[in-house]
């Protein structure tokens, strides 16, 4: 199975792609979407969009899984990181990905054994998991260990799951939002 893990931001959004054969996990891609930093919201939203559109196309996944958000101290940020996740949700799911979600808590966990776990740590274990000579960064690490964390709960889905119903596939981004 193939995995696309997301860590959205507006600004920067990670992506993170492994393939799952059994117990073995392994390296595909990772990289960065650009949202753009000077362009309206609207356009910035359809850039992600857009580029997630490219990496999916590329890269042939057969689930997204991306990372909840968290309420931030400033209530204006976290509606606009909600915005952009909602952007890279429908990119996923007009792909006909289903997509996991999963709390940080859950990603910090399933790839380095503590909720609490410090960026650098997963970004270490996420190196080790996939037998990287180097540690990933930043969006890329994050979008790598969300894309390890659906790995080592699925083989289904351990979270929360959108773009699937009983039956199979939803037919279309209208159906889903039914």
């Amino acid at each position: 199975m193939r995995i696309l893990g997301i860590d959205p931001g507006l600004r920067v959004t990670g992506f993170g792609i492994v393939d799952m054969d059994g117990q073995q996990l392994r390296y595909v891609a990772s990289g960065r979407v650009r949202g753009g930093e000077r362009q309206p919201l609207p356009e910035r939203l359809k850039l992600l969009l857009d580029g997630l559109d490219e990496v999916i196309r590329t890269h042939q996944p057969q689930v997204a899984s991306v990372e909840q958000v968290f309420v931030n101290v400033n209530p204006q940020s976290t509606l606009l990181l909600g915005q952009a996740r909602g952007a890279v949700i429908c990119a996923a799911v007009s792909a006909g990905l289903p997509v996991a979600e999963y709390t940080a808590l859950q990603v910090k966990q399933a790839v380095v054994g503590a909720g609490k776990a410090a960026k650098s740590q997963v970004a270490h274990m996420v190196g080790r998991l996939l037998a990287l000579p180097v540690a990933p960064e930043g969006d890329a690490a994050d979008a790598l260990a969300c894309a390890i964390c659906h790995a080592h709960t699925a083989n289904g889905f351990g979270g929360r799951t959108t773009g699937k119903r009983r039956g199979g596939r939803v037919a279309s981004l209208e159906d889903w939002l039914r």
